[in-house]
């Protein structure tokens, strides 16, 4: 089982997303924590240069992250809808 650690900017981003949406989104993120096969349809690899990373769906909202198995963490980097998520800051 990896731990899941969020940047202070992806738990804002969470904050601000209604409470159903924030329960299902913590849902999910456990289920990759503990099991991730139970999900493996809705996590996509990203490509060129965040080969790194990846995407969660959960419902209109999407997670990137990035697993560090060394320290044995899921890092979540951004979470928000999807119209907005590939925009940079």
């Amino acid at each position: 089982m990896l731990k899941i650690q969020f940047l202070p900017s992806a738990q804002k981003e969470l904050e601000k997303i209604d409470k159903i949406w924030q329960k299902k989104i913590k849902k999910n993120l456990q289920m990759l924590s503990e099991n991730p096969a139970l999900i493996k349809n809705k996590i996509k690899k990203l490509k060129d240069k965040y080969k790194d990373y990846f995407r969660l769906r959960v419902g209109n909202y999407r997670i990137i992250f990035r697993v560090e198995k060394k320290k044995l963490i899921i890092l979540v980097l951004r979470i928000t809808h999807r119209k907005e998520i590939y925009k940079i800051k």
